[in-house]
């Protein structure tokens, strides 16, 4: 079995949390099919598509970096990128943890299927704000923040539109479906 859910913003990437004693939101209040795990994370403060199903050997090409999976994502970056950054990206940034594998990387357009998010992101006046669209083929801890970050354009808001040929197409905020296990 595998599930498409389109995780909100502030929601654990897990069905429990044992860490916090404040009640956060999980998986566990928007998924309730037995026996699924999600294939990979997506941060808390991120938003967008995660994949959960029962299948083990799936679920590990997925979240596994040595099987190349590629993840786009829509990140809205504080000021405008300049052909030099957008570069570096295409190139791969080095982080502490070591230099990333090259990204597709380009600006973009608002998406046209953007949700709004509660609560909105901060908004400078002084600082525009810009969306670009990125490719990795790794899964690093927040690697998509620290290589935005890393030349010069934090992000803002982050929202994972794929992996590998799933998408977020059609999947409200909060939703999940099931979907045929393609091949990756």
């Amino acid at each position: 079995m595998l599930v498409l859910f389109n995780k909100p913003f502030d929601v654990l990437s897990q069905f429990t949390d044992t860490k916090s004693p404040t009640k956060r939101q999980t998986l566990s209040e928007f998924i309730s099919i037995p026996n699924i795990y999600p294939a990979g994370r997506l941060d808390r403060d991120s938003e967008g598509l995660m994949i959960l199903t029962d299948d083990g050997a799936l679920q590990a090409k997925i979240s596994s970096p040595k099987f190349k999976t590629p993840k786009t994502y829509f990140a809205q970056v504080e000021g405008v990128p300049d052909p030099s950054a957008l570069q570096q990206l295409k190139d791969g940034v080095t982080l502490k943890d070591g230099k990333t594998r090259p990204a597709k990387v380009e600006i973009s357009d608002t998406p046209n299927w953007l949700w709004p998010r509660t609560p909105p992101i901060r908004v400078r006046k002084s600082i525009p704000d810009t969306w670009i669209k990125l490719t990795i083929t790794e899964g690093r801890n927040r690697q998509v923040r620290r290589m935005t970050a890393a030349v010069g354009h934090p992000t803002l808001r982050l929202i994972r539109f794929s992996v590998g040929a799933w998408t977020l197409e059609g999947l409200e905020i909060g939703q999940h479906r099931q979907a045929p296990q393609q091949v990756l």
